[in-house]
């Protein structure tokens, strides 16, 4: 009876085993790949760890595993759970431990008391979000909270040039080179005796990498495609549209265009371009926002796309509900249609609605006590919902001067 009733643990020796495997498959996979050196862990103590990484490209998981030995159990958030039998595939061979992204979630938590408990090293990546520009994102002071109840010790992995080799809206991996390293490891003594403030200043400070600066040459004659992911405000047309082809991109209002160098600087053709680096566009689009009176844009949509639409059971599957629906942004709403008629309307007020995005350019949207599933085309741009929502929902509460817009 009393063995019936026992918890089971969360690690498993399978996970070790998974955990070597790859490390033989990946370790040549990644070096030829993605032109990383993973420096491993110099402390060869057989301890668990809480592991912070800053995050740069798709494979960071795989670059943070192979730099320390043993199983590592990592924060992921509830898409890959979503996936019916490969989901479960997944956590049979690794055991994630699911979060729900831009959340604290409770249950997250105790797991990860429960796998620390047991022995287990927890890695996570404290932005929660892939970055666009190639610098680090906001980090959720949760993180600090969390490092402090845990009591591990705290190793900070930092990954350097990912954003060259593989930016987040970009499908090609480019020829070039990246460095991934333990850079600092802080005893649970010091983080005792540390603030949550102060703990929280040290991990923003450890994890900080900007990219948007000279350094490193990355090559592919595809650099530019699918930016407009990422970018859709215009230094000369405000809100706009962008398309891109190989190492170019072009606003479909000004007609005006823009190459994405080796050295990641951007070149005005036939124009001169104000921002030299993506870093810097991204910023100016950014403070776009933040300046955008959202209540200005309740009657006319600021932009249509065209979008298939799932209803997501967390933790389960996704099912189809549309394919080709039309998307409306408007500054407080969005709107969905199907075959001429209106499937959903979601308001931002609603304290049931939110708006989250995942990998390259999906858009998970919370309302209503369900979660649906928004992916459009290779060209689709979810951040602009992202951005606007969060502008119109700093509005609402009365922080027009808050500049944090979901990422």
């Amino acid at each position: 009876m009393n063995k019936k009733n026992k918890k089971k643990k969360w690690l498993k020796f399978r996970h070790r085993i998974v955990r070597n495997l790859a490390f033989i498959i990946l370790k040549p996979y990644c070096k030829i790949k993605y032109g990383i050196t993973i420096e491993p862990i110099k402390d060869k103590r057989k301890r668990p760890y809480l592991i912070v990484m800053n995050h740069q490209t798709a494979f960071d998981q795989f670059f943070l595993g192979m730099a320390f030995p043993g199983a590592v159990y990592y924060i992921a958030s509830e898409d890959i759970f979503s996936n019916g039998f490969i989901s479960r595939l997944i956590d049979y061979l690794v055991a994630p431990i699911p979060i729900k992204k831009q959340t604290t979630d409770v249950h997250a938590i105790l797991n990860c008391m429960r796998i620390a408990r047991e022995g287990g090293t927890i890695a996570l990546a404290p932005e929660g979000n892939r970055t666009y520009s190639g610098e680090t994102v906001y980090i959720n002071p949760a993180v600090s909270k969390l490092a402090k109840k845990l009591m591990l010790p705290l190793a900070f992995f930092r990954i350097e040039g990912g954003f060259g080799v593989h930016p987040r809206w970009s499908d090609v991996v480019r020829k070039g080179k990246m460095r991934g390293y333990v850079s600092r490891i802080v005893e649970p003594e010091e983080l005792k005796a540390m603030s949550d403030d102060e703990l929280y200043e040290l991990i923003k400070q450890e994890l900080y990498v900007n990219e948007g600066t000279s350094g490193g040459i990355f090559r592919h004659k595809k650099a530019a495609q699918y930016l407009e992911r990422a970018m859709y405000v215009c230094p000369w047309c405000g809100l706009s549209e962008f398309e891109s082809s190989g190492d170019t991109i072009e606003c479909k209002q000004c007609h005006r265009k823009i190459r994405y160098m080796p050295t990641k600087e951007l070149q005005g053709i036939d124009c001169e371009f104000p921002h030299k680096f993506l870093t810097q566009w991204y910023n100016y689009q950014c403070d776009y926002i933040n300046n955008l009176n959202t209540a200005k844009h309740t009657d006319t949509p600021l932009y249509k796309d065209t979008a298939d639409i799932s209803l997501v059971t967390l933790y389960k599957n996704k099912t189809l509900l549309t394919k080709g629906a039309e998307l409306s942004l408007y500054g407080d709403k969005i709107k969905i249609h199907s075959n001429n008629e209106l499937l959903m309307n979601i308001p931002f007020d609603s304290t049931r609605s939110t708006v989250v995005i995942l990998g390259k350019n999906k858009l998970n949207i919370y309302f209503d006590g369900k979660v649906y599933q928004i992916k459009g085309d290779k060209r689709f741009n979810g951040l602009k919902y992202l951005n606007i929502y969060h502008r119109h929902i700093n509005l609402k509460e009365g922080n027009p001067d808050v500049k944090f817009l979901g990422l």
